[in-house]
């Protein structure tokens, strides 16, 4: 099959020529590297990457195609994929289509056949660059004017949140949990579903008055895109609930449970999205944990905080936790999707929480 050519600008002034794979539509979009060897699927449809091209430093993508059972949400909402090489001769038993067959039905871009380990390279060095993908016939000046004149998403999570509640449920359910959706993953609701968890997911801004009308066991707050700067919907609904009941924060929940404790968020430049070592600072374990993080806590001194988890070598924060208050944060996806499993213990403490 020949494929029509594609190429990558980004606004650093640097661009790659390749061939198009998927949608043939433009997309102007900030551009994030992700260092996963699997899961493709899960990051293809993880809220959290809404509205940013993904390059995948992993040579070989779509090799198991994509299955039913492992999408983390409805849409994908990723604005676009950069791969070394696309396979479309997937080798899988539980594959219902191919990646390309994918990519068309939800009209996401992708290029293939580019030096994706430069591009990385650049994204390290210029942090997370505004890039296009564009046509390859498009003169450098106008796919540059197109991403100057392109503003970067002010508030991705009224775009990824859902718009009215809907439940979960599974049978002989022990706790009743509220999930606030900032971009909620669905391994979430599964992990919490395996413990005898009934789940009520919310809109991100629904009101605390609202939330606690349900008389839940535990809140979740849940991962999502952007900053927590363009969430103030959340910082105020914890103020309200902290204290009330056992409250677990992943990802940009937990972002804005330690700004409103008091901790100091710092930008990260490129970010870290991939398998990285975490330390549990309790068993003085190292274990990996999937990162997708563009903000950090440096440190927590100052804050009623106790760090859980850190980065190793970095020594972030990715992990903490208040016993008086009951709530527990983790930046890392602990609902292991895509692996490895070694953070789905901690579902089990925040069941504990509840207990209590």
């Amino acid at each position: 099959m020949i494929r029509p050519a594609m190429k990558l600008v980004l606004e650093t002034g640097q661009e790659f020529h390749g061939l198009r794979f998927g949608s043939g539509r433009r997309s102007v979009c900030e551009i994030v590297f992700n260092t996963s060897v699997v899961g493709y699927q899960e990051i293809l449809s993880d809220p959290s990457y809404a509205g940013q091209i993904v390059v995948m430093t992993y040579p070989l993508i779509g090799n198991y195609g994509i299955t039913d059972e492992d999408y983390e949400a409805r849409t994908p909402a990723v604005g676009g994929l950069v791969v070394r090489e696309c396979c479309d001769t997937p080798s899988n038993f539980r594959y219902t289509k191919t990646l390309e067959e994918e990519l068309e039905e939800h009209d996401i871009p992708c290029l293939s056949g580019v030096d994706t380990r430069m591009i990385t390279k650049i994204i390290r060095t210029s942090g997370r660059p505004m890039a296009a993908l564009v046509e390859a016939e498009m003169p450098m000046e106008e796919a540059l004017a197109l991403i100057t004149q392109t503003p970067r998403p002010e508030h991705p999570v009224s775009q990824v949140s859902c718009r009215k509640r809907w439940v979960t449920r599974t049978s002989n359910h022990r706790f009743h949990v509220v999930a606030v959706d900032c971009g909620i993953k669905y391994s979430i609701l599964r992990r919490l579903s395996e413990r005898g968890c009934n789940v009520t997911i919310v809109p991100y801004n629904t009101p605390a008055r609202d939330i606690l009308a349900f008389h839940p066991d535990g809140i979740l707050l849940s991962n999502g895109p952007g900053s927590p700067g363009q969430v103030p919907e959340i910082r105020a609904l914890v103020k309200e609930i902290k204290g009330c009941k056992p409250v677990l924060g992943i990802g940009l929940g937990m972002e804005v449970i330690g700004i409103e404790y008091g901790a100091s968020l710092t930008e990260m430049g490129c970010g870290i999205h991939g398998d990285h070592p975490v330390r549990d600072l309790e068993s003085g374990r190292i274990e990996m944990g999937v990162l997708n993080q563009s903000f950090c806590f440096e440190s927590l001194e100052g804050t009623p905080l106790k760090p859980t988890h850190v980065t190793v070598p970095e020594g972030q924060v990715v992990g903490f936790e208040h016993l008086q208050d009951r709530i527990m944060g983790v930046q890392f996806h602990m609902e292991a999707a895509p692996g490895p499993q070694d953070h789905v213990r901690l579902f089990d403490r925040f069941i504990s929480l509840m207990e209590e």
